[in-house]
């Protein structure tokens, strides 16, 4: 099957960094999910972690938005793959507990998207899984 794009890589670097970061540093679980098929697969790679479908991937960001008082992602250097609507992340996530101790990762994320959707997310995290 022939990927037809549909976003230039402009328009794919805003859509993972502004739109889907952005609305997880908010932790806007609508406009998060609102980027996700209803059956994406999101994998974190490192720690063997796969969560399928939209149910579950809104589970995992229930217990990450519950977790961390604040979540930044900065510092973005994507790589973009816009004939086949492939995206590469590498960022810093800061994430801030209850307590104020500063979790600081250094992850690269690979996307699949279709129809302007992600359809599969894996992550490479540079430190323990703190999407599971």
């Amino acid at each position: 099957m022939q990927y037809a794009p549909t976003m230039s890589r402009d328009e794919l670097i805003r859509f993972a960094t502004q739109s889907y970061f952005a609305s997880v540093d908010r932790k806007d679980m609508a406009a998060t999910l609102a980027c996700f098929h209803d059956e994406a697969l999101f994998t974190v790679q490192t720690s063997f972690t796969t969560h399928a479908g939209k149910a579950e991937i809104e589970r995992m960001f229930t217990d990450f938005f519950g977790a961390y008082e604040k979540i930044v992602h900065r510092d973005f250097t994507c790589t973009v793959d816009e004939t086949n609507g492939r995206i590469a992340a590498s960022f810093v996530a800061e994430l801030t507990a209850a307590d104020g101790s500063v979790t600081t990762l250094h992850n690269t994320n690979f996307w699949r998207l279709r129809d302007g959707k992600f359809q599969e997310v894996y992550v490479y995290m540079s430190g323990a899984n703190v999407l599971v």
